[in-house]
């Protein structure tokens, strides 16, 4: 069976076509297998769904051709406040303030739209003759000497050297490989829509933490904020079964009046959360990628970010390889991709844990706690600088597309 390109990637969201395009620039050739036609993923009007991407996300992005295509929709995060409080009631005194100017490197991440990133990977990938669009679901993959063989729905193969699952949390790759995963539910959902007000923004994001969960306010263009806002299963329900008007009434006292009167912008959503660890990031000429890999809580918004990071590595890892002269797909150079990334996910799941669990409670010792650490964490600039830094995404072992550096 002929090769039909380097590289097999299963999942044409985000993360299949970041890593399609930073290594069709880099000389392998891709094919990026989606079940839903590339026309169905184009067509979306303004949702509400966004991501806050991290400065060092934002640098793949440039190196990857997509930032110049949505530059002009991205909005600046120029500060971070973090507060913890009750709904209705106000924040505590003590509270975090992250401003981009104590860093040298410019703002600290970006908030950009779905429908804007999606349109410009499909965009992108179609400009790139050494990427191939298939669209189909993937009901088989076997591995062979030298190559792995995927069967579509329809009995089409497609043989490639090495494949990559980028297709989610649920990942049809990872199970047909047998990888095993850890999870657990945290008790909360998700409920995430976009709302316009009447005051500017001014580029700042606002974390709220409240004894259910907390409510993320993140700066979008045009006077709108994106909201991800957590509450207990039960709760969630039955707000999300509320109509638009009670909806906005149950938001208020959470959300407070300092940006004026709120109203939604698009669609609402809500989904439960939960950690997902897949127990191998590699197999057999198979390496997993984003939420194939590991689902996060979304309290820090790194799951878009620890996703690109998987990215960046396994980019490098790969075309390293292919200019010594390896095969791509062999055991030890996909297991220099899991050392890689393996030990930075379990610290990032660990620290989003913690983080939800020591927030997430009403506990009066828990709150004096942290309250007082949140004071000590504004008051020292040296501490305040490194909390920056690694929201920003600056901090550890950065692959080269993270560092602004050419593969």
């Amino acid at each position: 069976m002929e090769l039909n390109s380097d590289v097999l990637i299963v999942g044409g969201g985000l993360n299949g076509p970041a890593l399609a395009l930073a290594l069709a620039r880099a000389g392998h050739s891709v094919t990026v297998i989606d079940a839903l036609a590339a026309s169905a993923r184009r067509d979306a009007d303004f949702d509400g769904r966004a991501y806050a991407l991290a400065l060092s996300s934002q640098r793949l992005l440039a190196a990857t051709g997509i930032w110049p295509r949505v530059a002009d929709d991205a909005q600046p995060m120029l500060e971070i406040k973090v507060t913890d409080g009750h709904a209705g009631s106000g924040p505590s005194p003590f509270w975090m303030h992250f401003d981009h100017a104590e860093i040298e490197e410019g703002p600290m991440g970006f908030m950009v739209e779905d429908r804007h990133l999606r349109r410009a990977f499909l965009d992108a990938m179609a400009d790139q003759p050494a990427i191939t669009q298939v669209t189909g679901r993937v009901v088989a993959q076997d591995t062979r000497p030298g190559r792995t063989v995927l069967t579509l729905v329809g009995g089409e193969t497609l043989a490639g050297k090495v494949l990559i699952g980028c297709d989610g949390r649920a990942s049809g790759t990872a199970r047909r490989a047998g990888i095993g995963r850890t999870e657990w539910d945290y008790g909360q959902t998700a409920l995430v829509c976009a709302i316009a007000h009447e005051k500017p923004h001014d580029g700042i994001a606002h974390q709220f933490f409240m004894p259910p969960g907390p409510l993320a306010i993140l700066p979008l263009k045009d006077n709108r904020c994106s909201i991800v806002w957590s509450e207990r299963h039960d709760t969630a329900r039955t707000i999300a079964a509320l109509d638009d008007a009670a909806y906005l009434e149950v938001l208020r006292p959470r959300f407070g009046d300092f940006l004026g009167d709120i109203a939604l912008a698009g669609a609402r959503f809500s989904y439960p959360l939960g950690l997902t660890v897949a127990n191998s990031f590699v197999t057999e000429r198979l390496a997993l990628v984003g939420d194939a890999a590991h689902g996060l809580h979304p309290i820090a918004g790194q799951g878009l970010n620890a996703g690109l990071r998987d990215v960046a590595a396994l980019a490098e890892v790969l075309t390293d390889a292919a200019r010594r002269g390896e095969d791509i797909g062999a055991a030890p150079v996909l297991d220099r991709y899991q050392q890689w990334r393996r030990f930075d996910t379990a610290t990032l799941a660990l620290a989003t844990d913690t983080f939800n669990r020591l927030f997430s409670n009403d506990n009066p010792l828990l709150r004096l706690g942290r309250d007082l650490g949140m004071g000590l964490v504004g008051a020292l600039p040296g501490l305040r600088r490194g909390f920056i830094r690694e929201a920003a995404g600056l901090t550890g072992d950065l692959p080269r597309l993270m560092r602004g550096r050419p593969l």
